[in-house]
Formats: structure tokens, C-alpha cells, sequence
């Protein structure tokens, strides 16, 4: 997501990622990638558990998943893949910001 971020920004919109990854692993992820857009923590998967995005095969794990929330505060595009490990490039979401 790094690579497209500022293609993101340019259409308007901005970034968050949320990982069931502890703060520590996450920092270390946010320096180790160089990674500029919000990486937020989610140890107890609240936010994850609460998007209804955790993977049925792995409890502690999130699926990969992409919400497009309006100005409004309304969800309005997501993709929301079966199981964790297979990530959406930045291309789609570009696309639907565009309809924006």
C-alpha cells in the first residue's frame, strides 16, 4: 500500500491500516517498510472483530480488507477477501475513488 499511497491522497483520501499485530511488532513494521500512512494496533481485535473481518481459520487474524468510508461516515465500497494472506493492490481502490 506504501507504493500507492500518494496516489490514494491525491484522490482525496487517506489511508489506515489496522493490524491484530502487537504495538511493538507494528512500530517495527512501520520502520522496517518505511510505511508513512496511520498503522494502528489491534492486540484485542476490537475494531477487527467489530468490521467482522477475523479469519475463521485463524481467530487472531484479520482477512484482508478494505473499507472506503465517506465523508458521511458510511461504508461505501469494501473489499473483503475469505482468509488472510492475499492483499488487494492499490489499483482497485483507485478505481472506486475515482467514482467518488
Amino acid at each position: 500500500m506504501q507504493k500507492g499511497y500518494e496516489d490514494i491522497q491525491a484522490e482525496g483520501a487517506e489511508l489506515v491500516a489496522v493490524s491484530a499485530d502487537p504495538i511493538t511488532t507494528v512500530n517495527s513494521t512501520q520502520q522496517t517498510l518505511q510505511i508513512t500512512y496511520l498503522l494502528l494496533s489491534d492486540e484485542k481485535t476490537k475494531t477487527i472483530e467489530a468490521y467482522n473481518v477475523v479469519d475463521p481459520s485463524e481467530i487472531e487474524v484479520a482477512r484482508p480488507a478494505v473499507y472506503i468510508v465517506n465523508q458521511d461516515g458510511n461504508i461505501a465500497w469494501k473489499y473483503l477477501d475469505a482468509k488472510s494472506g492475499k492483499r488487494i493492490g492499490t489499483e482497485p481502490i483507485l478505481a472506486q475513488l475515482k467514482k467518488f
